[in-house]
């Protein structure tokens, strides 16, 4: 058995070692070291499998990390860490205490931007090309960006800018047919166009660059240099208008010719952004992903030989199908009820949805902006559109929901899927700030289910909401296993629910901790301490009644929420402060997401982290029945 060439190369001046000829090998031995990897960790596969003989040779070539190496959303990247230093520590990706699952600029001088959201690197990159002119540095500044991200509009804010400031740029169009769903949009389809027009863009500028240094070797064989040059110029009018020299389309598992490609364009004399083409495979390589109808996406660990993958029976429906599921019953009753998506049909549950109303259902693609506005255009004509969108995506289209939303009082609803911490995604997809930034928004009704009955029956409401915006949020994962309501259970908006009741303290709950808190107070009774626990459902408009109440008849009260400050908890804090609580003497505490982004780790051990877990409102509870309120005067003051 002959040895692994893979074995030597730990940093990428290891591999520009090697022989041109040994890259095709090099190739072989990433992509099934990757595909061995992920069958151990779980994480994103398919991606990844598409872009190995692009990463060998964008390394082979460019002289990163002084090169800057961008890689778009950063989910296909485990190639390149394999081959980046981070070889030895593969194994602990996605992990508490390992490697990110994207990625991330204090994990390696690799990195020079992390990435996790979609269509950054083109507007990124161009910032550092701009750096580097201005310091008079002359490396090199490559975007690798999928057909996917190319549906989102900051990726052509970026391009516009990029040919109007001329910037010495390279941006390689990774073409793979799929982003996680199909793709959709006008995009995809003129990318579609390009591979089978036979009108050719600025030939005889191309041939200089694609050829220029070659042209004796290519002069042997005009057959092959004419279909080279076929399969590598074709269309490109639209990048050509946003200022983009173009060349392509090529194949992207050729590492060889991506070689040829890649010197030519390192070395070309042309002043300005240049994009480059290249026709990939989603899941390339393992046959288990390719046959996949996501390309093995994102994937639990597997068994290599079946690709059968290691996903344990669900005592309970997870929260996205309870959605999806209650939406289409609604959906059968109500022709006026539409639903949205930012290419997330399978992750929002959608997918089910379009299965029974294909008319009715809209995947955007990836530009949560649109998606929210074009919801609001299909509200003011009457209809009711539930767009179901991740809490950490939704971050991105703030001001839509905010100028063309919330002003208007549209009643668009928002499905937030993915609130709270979700785990080996880590920071970037966790749903922390939704409850701050719709809480604020006049005018808006914001939910947050404390089990899936109360999902159910959230939707439910939601349906109803005519004359203003709401959103109702829920985790990741599986309910807790308790029948569900029928279609018909609304709730009374702003109206929360008397879980237990107690006599020492009173917590407040909002969202998916309500469980922990029943853990708590059974401890807590155990050490004679009794509490009542509130689901307030409502973050806005507040249960006031309710709330004063339990404040009136308790000693202190606790807030609990899976999010940051400025959420559920201060607005209970200014109810209580403007009604006079505070200056009789009533204690508060608010228990939140702690001020820092947290790694990457399993969901119950980031909630231990965080202090939001059974022990940490035991603690909470005692720590302020304990307290004094000691109110100390400054002799200075008069």
């Amino acid at each position: 058995m002959s040895e692994k060439l893979l074995d030597k190369i730990n940093y990428p001046t290891d591999l520009r070692k090697l022989k041109k000829s040994q890259l095709e090998k090099v190739s072989k031995e990433l992509r099934s070291e990757v595909i061995d990897v992920v069958s151990e960790t779980g994480g994103h596969l398919g991606a990844g499998l598409g872009v190995v003989e692009l990463t060998v040779a964008l390394h082979y070539v460019f002289n990163t990390p002084k090169d800057k190496l961008v890689w778009d959303v950063g989910h296909q990247c485990y190639p390149h860490k394999i081959i980046t230093g981070r070889k030895d520590r593969i194994r602990t990706l996605r992990k508490g205490g390992g490697l990110s699952g994207f990625t991330k600029r204090s994990e390696s001088e690799y990195d020079p931007f992390g990435a996790a959201h979609s269509s950054t690197s083109i507007s990124s990159t161009l910032g550092m090309a701009t750096a580097k002119r201005l310091s008079n540095d002359n490396n090199n500044v490559i975007a690798v960006i999928g057909d996917g991200a190319m549906s989102a509009g900051m990726a052509y804010e970026a391009m516009n800018n990029a040919g109007a400031m001329k910037s010495k740029l390279i941006v390689i169009l990774n073409d793979n047919d799929m982003s996680i769903a199909r793709p959709v949009g006008a995009m995809s389809k003129y990318l579609a166009r390009l591979l089978s027009g036979k009108i050719y863009f600025s030939l005889r500028e191309t041939i200089k660059l694609v050829f220029s240094a070659f042209s004796k070797r290519f002069s042997k064989s005009a057959g092959k240099a004419e279909d080279m040059l076929r399969s590598i110029v074709t269309g490109g009018t639209l990048f050509s208008q946003l200022g983009f020299y173009y060349v392509g389309p090529i194949d992207g598992h050729d590492v060889n010719n991506l070689v040829t490609i890649l010197e030519n364009v390192k070395n070309s004399k042309h002043e300005g952004p240049i994009l480059i083409h290249t026709i990939t495979k989603k899941g390339k390589g393992y046959k288990p992903a390719e046959e996949s109808g996501d390309k093995y996406h994102g994937v639990s660990k597997f068994n290599v030989l079946t690709g059968e993958q290691s996903k344990g029976k669900a005592k309970s429906p997870s929260y996205t199908k309870v959605f999806a599921n209650t939406l289409i019953k609604h959906a059968e009753n109500d022709t006026k009820i539409v639903a949205i998506t930012g290419a997330m049909p399978s992750g929002t549950g959608l997918d089910l949805f379009e299965k029974k109303f294909p008319e009715r259902m809209f995947d955007v693609g990836i530009a949560e902006q649109h998606g929210v506005t074009f919801a609001a255009g299909l509200a003011t004509e009457g209809y009711k559109p539930f767009a179901a969108i991740y809490s950490t995506f939704l971050q991105r289209a703030y001001d839509q929901v905010v100028h063309d939303v919330a002003i208007q009082s549209l009643p668009v609803r928002f499905a937030i899927d993915r609130a709270g911490l979700v785990g080996a995604d880590g920071p970037t997809h966790a749903g922390s700030f939704d409850i701050t930034y719709l809480s604020t928004l006049p005018n808006f009704v914001v939910m947050a289910a404390s089990d899936e009955a109360e999902l159910v029956r959230m939707v439910n409401t939601s349906v109803n909401i005519n004359d203003k915006p709401s959103a109702f949020r829920y985790p990741r994962g599986n309910g807790i296993g308790i029948e569900l309501p029928g279609i018909k259970e609304t709730l009374e908006i702003g109206k929360g629910k008397i879980i237990l009741e107690g006599k020492n303290l009173a917590i407040l709950n909002f969202g998916a901790r309500l469980d922990e808190c029943k853990k708590a107070s059974e401890i807590l009774k155990k050490k004679g301490i009794t509490i009542s626990i509130f689901d307030a459902r409502f973050a806005k408009p507040l249960d006031e009644k309710s709330i004063i109440e339990l404040a009136s008849n308790h000693e202190a009260i606790i807030t609990i929420e899976e999010g940051s400050i400025g959420g559920f908890g201060s607005h209970i804090a200014k109810l209580l402060s403007d009604r006079g609580f505070f200056d009789k003497g009533l204690k508060f505490r608010s228990m939140i997401l702690p001020d820092k982004f947290l790694d990457q780790d399993t969901p119950d051990k980031m909630y231990k982290t965080a202090g939001l877990d059974s022990e940490s409102i035991v603690q909470k509870v005692e720590d302020v029945l304990n307290s004094n309120v000691v109110i100390a005067k400054n002799k200075n003051l008069s």
